[in-house]
């Protein structure tokens, strides 16, 4: 990142809230479903509608979001986002020591957490844009982008370790704190926050109409979000059958399911300093195509692992590094063909349609783990991933320089 944004304080409040935000996010990613599983003796179907419920809201709740922050201080959404799961986060603990914690209770938590982890992603999409210039862009997400990988370095081995050393309920309270951290950074950014739009007539609807067109018309946007609804979909059965194969197949204990989830995150460090520098030199569309082949093409490796923790690592750091890249590459590509006025909605219709499908994807991947085993679940949800990488081969994106 250049000096002159490091010596944005502004920037810098936004980019301490982020990480603490990202590493929250990440250690409940590990603790909720750990919580069902080794606490609560949740089955393979019960973890995929634990995870299926907590995604849910970005299908019911994403467009309205993203028209609320066109309308309103994004930063204001972010700050009671954080809060809001501070609190709920710090539910589960109170529950469990009162002896009332159960899945219906874990389905409420995960809903709600959802809901505000919606509504931080889409403000916090359409804030940088608002918050630096238009040059300033490609550094500022690389930065933000390199402290999301951290926290997948740091958020699953905190929330891994603590439930090996606390018991699982207790652990989560940590993801609570780190909330709290950003939202004490974030509000504390001084920069007036422009309101982008000045739209009225049709209110939100016609808004979030205008969001949609914009995406559906232009063949970039169109085809990046086709590919990561392909993709979304995969990962979601793949991810709930992998901590499924982790944790019963494998039988690893927490601290190194903890550690194999966190390889995520270096190698998304690696691909946040690729994604800055190899657009440039080789072409935007050629970059997205190899880089997503090669990461897609990693998961497939993972039916054949039978004990070797060391083989996990590697093949989740090599996802992290290009998948990173792919999700970096598209983000400045969406960024610069949007107008500042459509940010926060072209980023909500991304999420809806590009993440609408995750629930149905983890109830697949739960489903697909019950009947035929977590190795062949997790080969077919591999097979559904190179779908991504095929959307862009045969779209026009492939030659974007």
């Amino acid at each position: 990142m250049s000096a002159t944004l490091w010596a944005d304080r502004d920037f810098v409040r936004l980019w301490i809230g982020q990480t603490s935000s990202q590493l929250g996010a990440q250690a409940s990613q590990v603790t909720l479903p750990l919580i069902a599983v080794t606490t609560l003796g949740a089955s393979a179907g019960q973890l995929g509608v634990l995870r299926a419920v907590q995604q849910a809201p970005i299908l019911l709740f994403a467009l309205y979001f993203g028209a609320l922050v066109d309308r309103w201080r994004a930063r204001h959404l972010m700050v009671l986002a954080d809060f809001g799961r501070a609190v709920v986060l710090g539910a589960i603990p109170i529950a469990y020591l009162l002896g009332v914690l159960g899945l219906p209770w874990l389905y409420v938590v995960a809903f709600l957490t959802g809901i505000c982890t919606v509504c931080f992603d889409v403000a916090y999409q359409a804030s940088l844009p608002r918050l630096v210039a238009r040059d300033q862009l490609a550094a500022g997400n690389s930065a933000l982008e390199g402290s999301r990988s951290a926290a997948q370095i740091c958020g699953p081995a905190v929330g891994g370790g603590l439930i090996s050393l606390l018991t699982a309920p207790i652990a989560a309270v940590v993801g609570s704190a780190f909330f709290v951290v950003s939202f004490l950074s974030i509000r504390r950014i001084q920069r007036p926050d422009v309101l982008a739009t000045t739209e009225s007539p049709g209110g939100l609807v016609r808004q979030i109409r205008a969001g949609l067109l914009l995406v559906a018309g232009h063949t970039s946007l169109r085809t990046i979000v086709i590919a990561s609804s392909l993709y979304q979909f995969s990962f979601a059965a793949l991810m709930t059958a992998y901590l499924l194969f982790l944790s019963r197949t494998l039988e690893l204990p927490g601290a190194t399911l903890g550690l194999v989830l966190a390889a995520f995150g270096p190698g998304a460090l690696l691909g946040s300093l690729l994604s800055a520098s190899q657009p440039r030199r080789f072409g935007y569309g050629r970059v997205v195509i190899v880089a997503a082949l090669v990461s897609d093409g990693a998961m497939l490796c993972l039916p054949a692992v039978h004990s070797s923790v060391v083989l996990l690592i590697a093949i989740n750091f090599v996802f992290g590094t290009f998948s990173q890249t792919v999700d970096l590459a598209t983000m400045v590509i969406r960024q610069t063909v949007t107008p500042l006025g459509l940010q926060g909605r072209v980023a909500a219709t991304m999420n809806f349609l590009g993440l609408g499908l995750t629930p149905v994807g983890s109830l697949v991947g739960g489903a697909l783990a019950a009947h035929f085993g977590t190795r062949t679940a997790l080969l077919l949800a591999a097979l559904g991933l190179c779908l991504s990488p095929v959307t862009f081969l045969l779209s026009p994106l492939r030659k974007l320089r």
